[in-house]
């Protein structure tokens, strides 16, 4: 082997360990293959940006804001709708005309968008049927990677495998010549599932309704057990404070749904609710917190000595104030979610707003520019913060003029954990008194021991002093809870709803742009005006408030949220959710169905009849979605898959890198070469195993670029068909039933129904077997092997 060879190889072995781990964007990764074979001089520097001008990108491209069009005008809704009716309650027949309808479609629309578009179809037909969902969303995402092998523009790799044969000279794919294999492909998975595969599918509960949708949804989501009814006492601390003052959401890890008074009932009330003695609250959640507290002695007595600033400075550890400059990234963030004391080992116990102090909850203020920030902690940290390009050194302070100026005096306490107290034992971070009472643990006096400044991990002990920054009546909050009436009767679930109040389950679209944030990190109650009480992921559901705010959001995850329908009506119209339940849905432009429609029978037609190449026919026909009103400019932007374009431009590099190297030959002479002597049928089997397996753990576009050198070597070293081989990588690439991970759509479905990893590849190995049969037996028939 040459040296180009080893290089092609080891960048190939990067990408393919990158792309099973994921340790780095699958993007990302695109741009580094193609960046190493160009530096490394595999590739010229001109050769290197030739992917992002490949007809290929350009055509998948204009073929999303085609999809895109046809999914905000409601063409795949209004057919699927009408199809999936016919099929009544037989769960074979639903699966048939579901898995026929997403593959259909996915011939003509982005297999993606057809599974996010057929999900609220399935799922309220299965609501309305009583068919588990889990029987009826793996055949709907296998339905739409089946259905995508069937058209040019099917899938990414149809169009990617259809460029490099174009490219090499040969006769170019047209628009049906992949129905033959395409269609009997689908069919033969539309008879698998029908017969074998959905008796092998789970019966299993999720985060969607299979029954009646209100009486589901409190089933599923245990609401009868997690909605718990308590009463304020008549003189309670909490009378008089609004719920956000009353800290009842972030203590006891619970959502206030709704409050009655008098008799009458505040459903969804909003954070500036003033709460009085005798109000009733509907809360949800995990009760167990609220059960604790109220069995505890008491947490924390006071300690009688005055305590003094001076105590928390030494030479080590000072004072000082740091500004929050214009402009800064801090601004319209909340001390909790930048954490200094994480990023600096500072803690903040005052700000300065103009001629306003902020001493208390400090964790919960939204930073402004021109803060300033009262810190304490190790001098080089603080030296640290003030050095970061978003603060500003303000200079430091004397204890005594911190005292003086902020009034330090009014906000700290000493307090010592008695015999007996739950705090005995756990950490810092475990006791929560932070969340609970919005203070701060500036020093932990133990014996002849003083820790300035302690980390979230110490283990507090019986006797312990704490000094503390914060106010009193936040710590009277907790003989407030303690004193909660909590009623055991079965609460009145179907009073949390009305006409204009109500339930409704979201999920993450696929093209979302939020995976991995949290929903603090949303601002979604701020954003939409809506609570999330809980989320379904896997094979579970979580209710803890604690646990749901900082659960990072992942696709599939099943989200319930309450709050107003007009709410509800604006997270449907945003492209990051996808609304589940009926009545809160996304608004299609019905109007422009019929326009949607013509504009991709024009393409298809134009393509087939060979008018205008591919490359030409989808673009026009993206800029005509735009220009007749189906999409706006925003909208055709927000369908592009960016993050796949880039993959394909750098993995086309790496397609090129493979044939002038040589090591598409090499792959193909001696992998591919070593099962020729069994015959051709041999070599599309070989060919067919190892794209197909490698779909299930890579993009399917890489593993299209990837393969698709090492087909045409194959067929030229062999003397068969290089358009027999490359449609066999075609089909392998769109294989990827084995695993959730192998495709964006079988994400889209596993939390949705409750899924396991191993339900996939229980019910995929079939299937996967079945297309592997079907190719064998037609493939051949429709384009010979040899001659």
């Amino acid at each position: 082997m040459t040296l180009s060879m080893w290089m092609v190889f080891g960048v190939t072995l990067m990408a393919i360990v990158l792309f099973i781990t994921e340790w780095i964007r699958f993007d990302i990764v695109g741009l580094m293959v193609l960046l190493s074979l160009a530096l490394v001089g595999i590739i010229t520097h001109d050769q290197a940006l030739q992917g992002f001008s490949n007809p290929a990108v350009v055509t998948i491209a204009s073929v999303l804001v085609l999809s895109g069009g046809l999914s905000r005008t409601g063409v795949a809704n209004v057919v699927g709708r009408h199809v999936l009716v016919l099929a009544g309650k037989s769960q074979a027949r639903l699966i048939l005309l579901m898995m026929a309808t997403a593959g259909l479609l996915s011939g003509i629309m982005n297999n993606i968008a057809v599974t996010a578009l057929l999900l609220p179809v399935v799922i309220d037909i299965a609501r309305k049927t009583g068919q588990a969902p889990s029987k009826l969303l793996i055949p709907l995402a296998f339905g739409s990677l089946l259905g995508g092998q069937m058209t040019l523009i099917g899938t990414a790799p149809n169009i990617l495998i259809a460029g490099f044969v174009e490219n090499s000279g040969l006769t170019p794919f047209q628009m049906f010549d992949f129905t033959p294999v395409g269609s009997v492909v689908l069919a033969g998975g539309i008879l698998y599932m029908v017969l074998i595969g959905r008796r092998l599918l789970p019966s299993r509960e999720s985060g969607v309704a299979a029954q009646g949708r209100s009486i589901d949804i409190h089933a599923v989501y245990d609401l009868q057990n997690t909605v718990i009814t308590v009463t304020i006492p008549r003189r309670s601390p909490l009378a008089g404070l609004s719920l956000a003052e009353s800290r009842l959401g972030v203590a006891l890890g619970l959502n206030v749904l709704a409050i009655r008074r008098n008799g009458e009932r505040q459903l969804a009330p909003t954070p500036g609710f003033i709460l009085r003695g005798g109000d009733q609250l509907f809360m949800q959640g995990r009760i167990e917190p609220l059960e604790s507290l109220q069995s505890w002695k008491p947490l924390l007595q006071p300690d009688q000595r005055l305590p003094m600033t001076d105590d928390l400075v030494s030479e080590s550890v000072g004072l000082a104030e740091v500004s929050v400059v214009e402009g800064s990234s801090a601004c319209g963030c909340t001390l909790s979610e930048i954490d200094l004391r994480t990023l600096f080992g500072v803690t903040v116990i005052a700000i300065a707003r103009g001629e306003k102090l902020k001493r208390s909850r400090l964790q919960e203020i939204e930073l402004e520019a021109d803060d300033v920030l009262l810190v304490i902690g190790q001098v080089d940290r603080i030296q640290a913060l003030a050095a970061e390009e978003d603060f500003a050194d303000y200079g430091s302070l004397g204890s005594r003029d911190a005292d003086s100026k902020y009034q330090l005096e009014e906000r700290l306490m000493n307090l010592i954990v008695p015999e007996e107290s739950p705090l005995a034992g756990n950490t810092l971070k475990e006791s929560r008194l932070g969340d609970a009472l919005g203070v701060s643990v500036l020093e932990v006096r133990r014996k002849d021991e003083s820790v300035r400044l302690p980390y979230p991990d110490m283990v507090l002990e019986v006797g312990d002093e704490l000094l503390i920054a914060g106010r009193e009546k936040d710590l009277r909050l907790l003989d407030a809870f303690q004193d909660l009436e909590v009623h055991r009767d079965p609460p009145d679930i179907e009073g949390l709803e009305s006409d204009d109040i109500g339930f409704a389950e979201a999920t993450l679209a696929p093209r979302t742009s939020l995976m991995g944030k949290t929903l603090p990190d949303l601002f979604f109650r701020e954003k939409y005006g809506l609570t999330v009480c809980s989320i379904w992921r896997g094979d579970r559901s979580y209710h803890s408030n604690v646990t749901v705010r900082s659960m990072p959001l992942r696709l599939g995850d099943a989200l319930l949220v309450y709050g107003a329908r007009d709410k509800l009506a604006k997270l449907a119209h945003d492209p990051d959710f996808l609304v589940l339940t009926e009545e809160a849905r996304e608004v299609y432009r019905t109007s422009k169905v019929a326009v949607a429609a013509a504009i991709m029978g024009a393409v298809i037609l134009s393509v087939a009849f060979k008018l205008l190449p591919i490359q030409i026919a989808a673009p026009s026909g993206a800029v005509l979605m735009v220009l007749s009103g189906c999409l706006t400019p925003e909208e055709a932007y927000s369908f592009i898959e960016w993050k796949v374009l880039i993959l394909i431009a750098g993995m086309l590099g790496l397609g090129l890198a493979m044939q002038e190297s040589g090591a598409a030959n090499l792959i193909a002479s001696n992998v591919v070469g070593s099962v020729g002597q069994f015959g051709p049928l041999a070599v599309v089997a070989g060919l067919f195993l190892i794209t197909a397996l490698s779909a299930q753990i890579m993009p399917t576009a890489a593993v299209a670029v990837l393969m698709s050198p090492i087909a045409l070597s194959s067929a030229a070293d062999l003397g068969l068909s290089p358009q027999a081989l490359m449609m066999t990588v075609a089909v392998a690439s769109s294989c990827a039933f084995l695993s959730p991970v192998g495709h964006p759509a079988n994400l889209l479905v596993m939390g949705l129904g409750g899924y396991r990893f191993t339900d996939y590849t229980k019910v995929g190995v079939g299937l996967f077997l079945t297309v592997m049969a079907v190719v064998m037996l037609v493939l051949p028939l429709v384009w010979p092997l040899t001659g």
